[in-house]
């Protein structure tokens, strides 16, 4: 007898072996239709995966995020039939489901024009509406290069060879006359993949890189119910409205110059503005939590980078000066992160336990090597400028300065608007693959992410976990943030790292007279200001808050002879610190509050021969809407206490 562990606790018992499908079947014929996957004691897997012992059992519908991928990725292979029905030349690439639909990479002489996506969403749907099986079968590495060969398909074949050395069987899904190279899981049909919509065609590098050729892309999604479909799709054209990709520029945040270079933006007056004022407000806010100010170097020599070990784990991704590797000449790098620099103030002479813990910040300037198909506005650039900071303590001060810095985190992100968006992840290494990308031994890491998953537990944090997405010398809480169209980055990073000190030689001493090594916290407080600029532009549909608007109040008046007392309250704004200017141009009054409104001003004032003559000033607020006439002083006092208090 085998026994299934359902998610509520109950057990299932079969006699024999089954397929999950038929496992499913057995529960329920509505459930069947709904499934899309299974999770097998927590892995997924294909709903024909043979379940042949104990084990937890949890079936995965539209609903879940794993069914949602399962469901996306079978549609991906849907479209990709559907191409190479309509465009037999065409070469497969990649079609992995992303976090709001998928994608399928293609070869082809020219990008497809939006007609030719109709023509491929016709055929599409005569794909679904056959209901085409899918089958998974398994093949040698030999047999399966061979047999892609043949295909003609030269970019799976670069994929497949990559795992001859592991010896281990390739996995393949047909569905009628269309076979593609899959690890899967699909679902059992294509009939379930009711609604759908090719949304663009872009270029994308084959593996992200420039140096490999330029694919069509084809961006799409699906659903299971058209009613789902048409709420994506408004979801979307509200998303448009918000990009701050367009809205950003539009508004005169940001621009990007061919001749500079790709992911490296040009912050204009607004944005820089905006900026500072971040800056400024995370400096004080740290200092006052105790962070001593730090300001390093951009860039350092090689030999610097293997102490740290960037420079074996992270060279691709670092902008380098000089031969990286002809060891009779100097070579510098640009810093990716500023870890190793800031670790020189601690060992700028001998520390004791008393200096612990030492909170050192910085606002640094980074520099990292992204490739070009991941550039994207203000959210991925290759130069940016970060809230970075590392905590040197006793072991002891590990779980009570964690807290610090993500109770930190989480109250500024909450200050900008954008804490109640945020998913948190831990992120670990994989045990599966350590050599290529992270330091120490298994006992190290082991013990790191015990004591990380230890302090995120006591302190209630819901979190995900996320394997091989920690840094190379240790695990992280990451902070996630999605952009308007659903696709996630992090905005903010809490790291344990129990290593790198030792390669730097650092070391205090402890209590009893004895050196230590300490632990360290990476994290930053707000951090990237150039991707939480883009989605706060997005959050707010590029209506910043007063407290952080460029121009927080415009004077508007009603003819020439008003300026004397516009020119009166600007004196007064100012001196209040209150950031406002005069719209003393030829135009009407209606032309001049409609600017204002479509600039996305706080605060706008008119003022007309009634002002003047009583002494007041008309306002209007974009989020109170029309405030009435009110003095001068109470006008500059209302403005302050909403700083203040930085209401949204």
């Amino acid at each position: 007898m085998i026994r299934l562990t359902l998610p509520d606790g109950s057990i299932r018992e079969i006699e024999a072996a089954q397929s999950a499908a038929d496992i499913v079947k057995g529960i329920g014929m509505g459930l069947f239709k709904a499934a899309c996957c299974v999770k097998i004691n927590g892995e997924v897997k294909d709903l024909r995966t043979i379940i042949n012992s104990d084990c937890q059992f949890e079936v995965c519908t539209f609903d879940s995020l794993d069914g949602k991928k399962t469901f996306w990725h079978t549609a991906s292979h849907i479209l990709a039939q559907a191409v190479k029905r309509l465009y037999p030349a065409a070469k497969l690439a990649i079609g992995p489901a992303i976090d709001n639909g998928f994608y399928y990479d293609f070869d082809l002489e020219k990008p497809f024009t939006p007609e030719e996506l109709e023509k491929i969403e016709a055929e599409m749907k005569n794909i679904v509406k056959d209901g085409i099986e899918l089958e998974k079968f398994e093949l040698s590495p030999a047999e399966a290069i061979a047999k892609l060969k043949e295909m003609d398909e030269p970019y799976k074949v670069e994929l497949c060879e990559e795992h001859v050395d592991k010896g281990e069987p390739i996995s393949f899904y047909k569905q009628g006359e269309f076979i593609d190279l899959c690890a899967g899981p699909h679902l059992m049909t294509t009939a379930p993949v009711k609604a759908f919509k090719l949304i663009s065609c872009t270029g994308a590098y084959w593996r992200g890189s420039e140096k490999n050729k330029m694919l069509s892309r084809v961006y799409a999604t699906a659903y299971p119910k058209a009613a789902d479909l048409e709420a994506d799709i408004k979801q979307r054209e509200e998303a448009k409205l918000r990009d701050h990709n367009k809205l950003g520029r539009e508004l005169e945040y940001f621009t990007t110059v061919d001749v500079i270079g790709q992911g490296l933006p040009v912050l204009l007056p607004k944005g820089a503005r905006v900026v500072q004022l971040l800056q400024r407000w995370v400096e004080d806010v740290e200092q006052k939590h105790g962070y001593l100010l730090t300001k390093t170097p951009l860039f350092a020599k090689r030999e610097f980078f293997k102490i740290s070990g960037h420079w074996d784990h992270y060279l691709d991704g670092m902008f380098i000066m000089g031969d990286p590797y002809d060891e009779e000449k100097e070579c510098f790098a640009l810093r990716p992160m500023t870890c190793p620099f800031q670790y020189q103030v601690f060992l700028n002479r001998q520390r004791s336990y008393r200096d612990l813990p030492m909170r050192l910040g910085e606002t640094s300037t980074l520099f990292r090597k992204e490739d070009s198909g991941e550039m994207h506005g203000l959210i991925r650039v290759r130069q940016f400028t970060i809230s970075e900071g590392h905590l040197v303590l006793r072991p002891e001060q590990l779980e009570e300065e964690f807290k610090g810095c993500l109770e930190l985190a989480k109250y500024m992100l909450g200050t900008v608007g954008l804490l109640e968006d945020c998913t948190f992840r831990f992120s670990q290494w994989d045990p599966a693959n350590p050599k290529n990308k992270y330091e120490g031994t298994k006992e190290q890491w082991d013990h790191a992410q015990e004591v990380m998953g230890k302090i995120l537990d006591h302190l209630g944090l819901k979190y995900t976990i996320g394997i091989d997405e920690a840094a190379f010398y240790g695990p992280k809480l990451d902070i996630q943030y999605k952009n308007v169209y659903g696709k996630e980055d992090t905005l903010v990073t809490i790291q344990i790292d129990m290593l790198l000190a030792q390669r730097f030689g650092m070391e205090y001493v402890d209590v009893d007279g004895t050196k230590k090594t300490p632990y360290i916290i990476h994290r930053t407080s707000l951090g990237c200001y150039e991707r939480t600029l883009a989605y706060m532009i997005e959050k707010y549909a590029g209506a910043m808050p007063l407290w952080l608007a460029p121009e927080q109040v415009r004077i508007v008046p009603v003819a020439d002879r008003h300026l004397d007392f516009c020119n009166e309250l600007m004196s007064k704004l100012e001196a209040a610190g209150i950031r406002a200017t005069i719209d003393d141009r030829a135009e009407k009054v209606g032309k001049k509050v409609r600017d204002a409104r479509l600039e996305k001003l706080p605060v706008w004032v008119t003022i007309g021969d009634k002002e003047v003559e009583n002494g007041t000033v008309s306002v209007s607020s974009r989020r109170e809407g029309d405030l009435g006439s009110m003095s001068p002083n109470d006008f500059v006092g209302k403005l302050l206490d909403d700083i203040a208090n930085k209401v949204k």
